[in-house]
């Protein structure tokens, strides 16, 4: 078991709804939880599927040198990269419209 941090925007209430079956909703999008692995992996999946044209970041303590790791969906300004085995993030130039 580990602790899950989840932080939606603009996804659907279906989603939401799902989240907050396995998570602690502490904010509007915002979900925490202690969780196993499995359960961890079953909600990212519900999270691609579920998404639509929102997007999400999914953290979770693990034994790394930042002591965390991350995964991302859908589109946003923030960037993952990986700089020497270190997980980053970079920001993309707002677009002018």
């Amino acid at each position: 078991m580990s602790m899950v941090v989840v932080v939606t925007e603009n996804v659907p209430p279906r989603l939401r709804g799902r989240l907050a079956v396995w998570l602690l909703e502490v904010r509007a999008g915002v979900y925490i939880g202690d969780v196993s692995k499995r359960i961890r992996e079953m909600l990212w999946e519900q999270i691609t599927v579920l998404s639509e044209s929102g997007n999400v970041v999914m953290a979770w303590a693990m034994n790394t040198e930042s002591g965390f790791e991350f995964q991302t969906y859908g589109e946003n300004r923030r960037i993952p990269v990986d700089l020497d085995g270190l997980r980053m993030v970079s920001f993309q130039p707002i677009e002018k419209q």
